[in-house]
């Protein structure tokens, strides 16, 4: 596939700006940056530290707020002084670009047609790799552009170019796609959900397919197609591998060949499949919701391939994630249960055993969940937001305050970065900060 023309780009900081930026360089991330879906390594966590372990009884203090991003729910990525997310502005979507430091809008660039819908507007979180963004729209639309201008190098259709399809894509529930493209070494990895291409690897300089996947029958449960999630990777068994929650169930697909290599459906609901998967070491976290349930897998070689072992299941009245993610921290997994519920828990990641929870807390339904410096940071659907121990000893708060006008659902993860909080509430951006004050700077402000 030879690269696309040009597509029309609204600059709004300024001729003079846009050329200074396209000719400054982007390298990788860096350890404090957040370049994608759930952080740098897909688990919602930041390495940062000497960040607040308290909040004043309002709230950190907001940095800057601003408007202009449209409707959508997709989180953020931050990277090399720029924030990249999406959303839907007149009869159009778009990848946009801000100022890290000021949140000053760069560049939107047009991907797609709006979605006009009760819960429309994009899910998706852009990529960032070197001087490349990496996006996918709600219509499929995967395109590649350019960080400093959004100019756009190439675009894929997962729906034309692989038969995409989406778990009971144009019935009562269709929330378009929702996927956050995987940048892994020279590829672009995402879902089109169809039956000859479930999964497929993209040349990441041109968006060339480099191989397609299809899977057998994995079971009863769930429904033919992609779900929600976004896929994350595993070197489970000794086999790199790439791990994905469809329509039906959990899946490992070889990363070198894109052959299949296992499949479990249990954990398969069958009307929307969301959460990302956790990986660490040969094993595989996985959850979804409507009343569904929790399973932990071993992956176990087996000949030339990977099997994987059910090593337990826990029922949904004990443990379903909705949409609001997971996360394991020493042993132990934190999440919002309950469909659309968002009630803290805590549960061993070894053997399923509950610490903690579920707890009915100040936030109303689901919470979407981050983590940095030994903190949880639980972001409600009503604009509650709760920062709390992250510890298997119990349910401790450290500060909580609610995100002004809210338009919409409060769906889109928190993202930490640089010292700051980042939350995303539809049209608007906010910026907090979160850096710990200085010993110095404590004692110089006396009792």
């Amino acid at each position: 596939m030879t690269p696309t023309s040009r597509s029309p780009l609204i600059l709004l900081a300024g001729a003079a700006a846009i050329v200074l930026a396209a000719s400054l360089s982007v390298p990788r991330a860096e350890a404090d940056d957040w370049p994608q879906w759930r952080g740098p390594s897909r688990d919602g966590k930041s390495a940062e530290t000497g960040l607040l372990q308290e909040w004043p009884d309002q709230g950190p203090r907001l940095e800057w707020k601003i408007k202009g991003l449209g409707a959508g729910y997709s989180s953020l990525s931050v990277a090399d002084g720029r924030i990249f997310t999406m959303g839907d502005l007149g009869s159009s979507q778009y990848v946009i670009a801000l100022s890290e430091a000021s949140g000053q809008i760069l560049w939107r660039a047009r991907i797609g047609e709006r979605w006009a819908d009760r819960y429309g507007g994009p899910r998706a979180t852009p990529t960032v790799d070197g001087d490349h963004i990496y996006a996918m729209g709600t219509e499929g639309d995967v395109v590649c552009l350019e960080a400093a201008t959004g100019i756009e190098l190439w675009r894929r259709n997962l729906q034309e170019d692989f038969g995409g399809t989406l778990m009971r894509a144009g019935g009562e529930y269709d929330w378009r796609y929702a996927e956050s493209p995987l940048v892994d070494e020279d590829r672009v990895v995402v879902t089109p959900g169809g039956p000859e291409a479930i999964m497929v690897a993209l040349d990441k300089a041109n968006g060339e397919e480099i191989w397609r996947v299809a899977i057998p029958s994995l079971g009863e449960g769930g429904l033919d197609g992609a779900g929600y999630s976004s896929v994350v990777v595993s070197h489970g068994a000794g086999v790199k591998q790439y791990v994905q929650l469809v329509g039906r169930g959990v899946i490992g697909v070889e990363a070198e060949t894109g052959r299949f290599l296992w499949g479990y459906n249990r954990v398969a609901n069958d009307v929307a499949n969301i959460p990302t998967p956790l990986v660490d070491g040969d094993y595989v976290f996985a959850s979804s919701g409507y009343g569904q349930g929790s399973a932990l897998l071993e992956l176990v070689a087996d000949g030339d391939g990977v099997r994987a072992e059910e090593v337990y299941f826990l029922e949904g009245e004990v443990m379903q994630n909705h949409h609001g993610g997971l996360i394991l921290h020493q042993g132990s997994v934190y999440t919002g249960t309950g469909h659309n519920k968002g009630f803290p828990l805590s549960v061993r990641f070894a053997d399923g055993e509950v610490f903690w929870g579920p707890i009915r807390n100040d936030g109303g339904s689901s919470a979407a969940v981050s983590y940095a410096d030994e903190r949880l940071y639980f972001r409600y659907q009503d604009g509650m937001v709760i920062l709390v121990e992250a510890s298997p000893e119990g349910y401790h708060e450290h500060g909580s305050f609610r995100i002004p006008d809210i338009a919409n659902f409060s769906w889109s993860h928190p993202v930490i970065a640089g010292g700051k909080l980042y939350l995303r509430e539809q049209d608007s951006l906010l910026c907090y900060d979160i850096t710990a004050p200085a010993e110095s700077d404590e004692a110089a402000a006396g009792p």
